[in-house]
């Protein structure tokens, strides 16, 4: 099945897995963590495996991969709306320093382990409504397949 969110096509099943691990291998590496975690985090967003608990999951992840790079995401400062606009615009246009830049005024000294979760829920709109998710089909659908392989050449073109 492919799954959509606003304009946001995201990976089919087949690619889920290499999206994901990219932006972990990219996640793992502290420079790049330290430069880049709004690219990491589009990586994982375009993963998009489940229809709920996306947000909460990522959030999660990139709280411990950011925390290992020695930094913490104020998540709970950031702002729903200002937050998805920047995620689309990553998403539809990777590695261009959009999220990056998004995310820059959050960035703090690490906090401790045990507040890493506790941070995640106090972000803005994380209460598991899906009410904005969209399956658009299966996947070999000819259609489906056709807006789907439009978004992979705008998301390549760099």
């Amino acid at each position: 099945m492919t799954i959509k969110k606003g304009s946001v096509v995201f990976a089919n099943p087949a690619e889920i897995r290499p999206s994901v691990e990219y932006g972990l291998r990219l996640g793992q590496d502290k420079d790049t963590m330290i430069e880049r975690p709004g690219e990491v985090m589009g990586y994982l967003a375009f993963g998009h495996p489940l229809l709920d608990g996306n947000g909460r999951t990522i959030m999660t992840l990139h709280s411990v991969l950011a925390q290992r790079a020695g930094f913490s995401i104020d998540w709970s400062a950031t702002n729903k709306v200002d937050d998805l606009n920047a995620l689309t615009s990553e998403l539809e246009r990777p590695g261009k320093g959009i999220l990056d830049g998004y995310l820059a005024p959050f960035v703090s000294k690490p906090i401790d382990y045990d507040r890493l979760a506790a941070q995640v829920v106090r972000a803005s709109g994380l209460d598991g409504r899906i009410d904005t998710d969209e399956i658009l089909g299966n996947s070999a659908d000819p259609e489906v397949k056709a807006q789907y392989e439009a978004m992979l050449r705008k998301r390549m073109r760099r």
